[in-house]
């Protein structure tokens, strides 16, 4: 069929699907603002790819449907830059980045402040993109710098990449360079799937980036969660740019491109040194890795005034933070039992320097993970620590595996009490089926109980209880309230004064709500939301500990797993009798009304679900939460499309961007205090 053929409105409707679905591409990726759910992004991009079906004489390469992916290529071919991509300086302290400053300084002559752009250094792949009258015409990796690998059909598959500009000012050709990578949330998803696939997964977002990008079938690329954020311009002609670099990238930004949101302009090195400091705190929480800040001088004639040297700009540098993985052996393996019997495999390594601390021991999770990762003892292994996670092995360097490498063997019996260790069905935990007469199970129990977040006995610390169950002094929870002064007072680094404060702290924590106390009991999978759920919507101990599985099912978040896990806790009669134990000793709380008997719930927030992120000033989070759970809200821990409303203080990272991501409302703390005042709340 001829395009004259084409009927116009399938031409015109063609035409508006397009430009419809580039405009939500840009909203979502360059602007975090989107507008539509995903549903209906899916359906645009359903009828447009039924109408280029049935006009295939239409369809262009800057179609949004062509982002699928072409046919396998035999191999890359290989590109040279028209302007070298070239590499950057590090700094790794304060004192480099000064020493960097008074360099430039003293090349320009100058004693003045230099202002500076300051953007994170984001954990990918370089690449560069070239466009000619707005329309990509190739996508090449960094390479060498001077060289790189023809990677067109696996950039057009990524959203994120414009594949025609927005508007019509722009220059003639135009070269784009950026990171490609992938975020946090994005290649968990990857590694999940593989796992469950039984393929290899990666060790890091880098590595996902990276082996997605050079996939011969973009057709796998097409289904790997990229992201481009743009940094620079290279080659450009037929149009003059802004004097300033962050200029420029606010000019990519109305183009289509996504800038990353940290980037800053800062007046001067001191300001670099803080931002440095600030993101550095920010990292755990970004949504994307991150390995240090790029400093850049904002003015485009003093850059090109300061040159090049070697390979490397005068005017830029990387001031890198701590790596987050590091290389070293795998000594030996000790087997940990926790709180709910779950044994787990903690690796003890060959100190090494990663993510600011000194690592020595590193989980290796369970059974399957070991089988995954086969790992074993006196394998070189990759430890990986981002911000406060526990430090955890993520792969293994198997050519440096030594010839007397052992496998590593998990336990059949617990080794503490000695009592079978068996792997539940459909679970990959190995659990010691001792209970209560595992010491390390009781041990882990009654330091979970004591906790600031359950019954919050300020003073009784971990080396206390294992004092207190060595000496067979305690043997559940319920003990605690037994103890007296004088038997404390015999403990290790332990005198009179402190005993009595510890006596004292725990005839306090007699007196608490309902929803610490079912936290404190320590059931299986149910944390602190899980436990106010269960308080609000049953109210008395009586009501929750008769419910069945069924009605446990009705609570807010809580489906058949935990609902057997509660159900078991409360027919065990060692349970009860704890519990009888403890009431009798005078541990008490107010009642509440239960919301399963009251189906007219007129709270102002009633029904609706918020979450709270950032640090606030006036009170802290978990004050806002009550005063919000007060008129009804549900306080949740992440942002769903459910989500009513997000509060956000300083700090706020991922949670944050999550939900600019979905388009729901975000609150700050003066809009947080408005909505509590005006329903009666201060």
């Amino acid at each position: 069929m001829s395009q004259d053929s084409v009927s116009p409105n399938a031409r015109s409707r063609i035409s508006e699907l397009r430009q419809q679905i580039d405009d939500h591409n840009y909203r979502y990726y360059a602007l975090d603002e989107p507008s539509i759910p995903d549903a209906e992004y899916d359906r645009l991009l359903n009828e447009l790819r039924t109408l280029e079906q049935q006009h295939p004489e239409l369809i262009t390469a800057d179609s949004p449907t062509q982002r699928v992916g072409t046919a396998p290529l035999d191999s890359f071919v290989s590109v040279r830059h028209e302007m070298p991509m070239l590499s950057l300086d590090n700094a790794f302290s304060d004192e480099d980045l000064t020493a960097f400053d008074q360099r430039l300084k003293d090349r320009l002559k100058i004693t003045g402040d230099i202002e500076y752009a300051c953007e994170p250094k984001l954990d990918g792949i370089a690449i560069s993109i070239l466009y000619e009258q707005g329309k990509l015409v190739r996508a090449a990796t960094r390479g060498d710098g001077t060289n790189g690998e023809d990677i067109t059909d696996n950039v057009r598959t990524i959203r994120s990449v414009p594949l025609q500009l927005r508007g019509s000012d722009y220059p003639e050709r135009l070269e784009v360079r950026g990171e490609i990578y992938m975020p946090s949330e994005g290649f968990a998803a990857l590694n999940k799937r593989a796992a469950e696939a039984g393929d290899k997964v990666f060790v890091n977002p880098r590595n996902a980036a990276a082996g997605s990008l050079r996939q011969l079938d973009s057709r796998i690329t097409a289904t790997r969660p990229l992201e481009l954020c743009a940094y620079s311009v290279g080659v450009h002609q037929g149009m003059a740019l802004p004097a300033r670099h962050t200029d420029i990238l606010h000019l990519l930004k109305q183009w289509g491109f996504k800038i990353n949101r940290e980037m800053i302009a800062a007046r001067s090195i001191a300001e670099c040194i803080d931002y440095h400091q600030q993101l550095g705190e920010k990292r755990a929480s970004l949504a994307y890795d991150i390995d240090g800040v790029v400093f850049k001088v904002n003015d485009i004639a003093t850059q090109e005034q300061l040159g090049f040297v070697s390979r490397a700009p005068r005017w830029a540098i990387a001031f890198k933070f701590p790596a987050q993985e590091e290389m070293t052996e795998l000594q030996a393996v000790e087997f940990q039992v926790g709180r709910t019997g779950t044994i787990t495999p903690v690796a003890r390594l060959t100190p090494v320097f990663v993510g600011g601390v000194t690592v020595s021991n590193a989980t290796l999770h369970n059974r399957d993970e070991i089988a995954r990762l086969d790992a074993r003892v006196g394998d070189t292994v990759i430890v990986r620590r981002a911000g406060d996670v526990i430090p955890q092995i993520v792969g293994v360097v198997a050519e440096r595996r030594p010839a007397n490498a052992a496998p590593i063997e998990f336990p059949s019996r617990c080794p503490i009490c000695d009592s079978p260790a068996v792997q539940v069905p459909g679970e990959a935990a190995i659990r010691c089926e001792g209970g209560l007469i595992c010491p390390a199970q009781r041990k882990e129990a009654i330091i979970h109980f004591a906790s600031r977040k359950a019954m919050d006995v300020d003073g009784l610390g971990d080396k206390l209880v294992e004092q207190l169950v060595d000496k067979e002094l305690i043997k559940t929870v319920a003990d605690l309230f037994t103890l007296t002064a004088e038997q404390v007072a015999e403990l290790e680094r332990m005198g009179p004064k402190s005993a009595e404060n510890l006596i004292a702290a725990l005839e306090k924590s007699k007196q608490v709500s309902f929803e610490r106390f079912i936290y404190a009991l320590g059931i299986r999978e149910v944390g602190e939301a899980t436990a106010r759920n269960l308080a609000d919507y049953f109210g008395t101990l009586q009501a929750l500990s008769e419910a069945d599985e069924e009605a446990l099912q009705q609570v807010d978040d809580i489906g058949p797993v935990v609902a057997r896990f509660v159900r078991d806790f409360f027919i065990e009669p060692d349970n009860l009798a704890i519990i009888q134990k403890l009431r009798e000793l005078g541990v008490h709380w107010p009642e509440k009304t239960p919301q399963a008997a009251d189906d007219t719930n007129d709270q102002p927030l009633a029904g609706q679900t918020c979450v709270l992120t950032g640090t606030l000033e006036a009170m802290t989070r978990d004050e806002a939460g009550e005063k919000l759970r007060a008129l009804g809200a549900k306080v949740a821990g992440s942002v769903s499309k459910k989500t009513a409303f997000v509060v956000a203080g300083p700090g706020a990272g991922s949670k944050l961007a999550k939900a600019e991501q979905l388009g729901v409302e975000v609150l700050d703390e003066a809009g947080l205090m408005a909505l509590l005042q005006q329903h009666g709340i201060s």
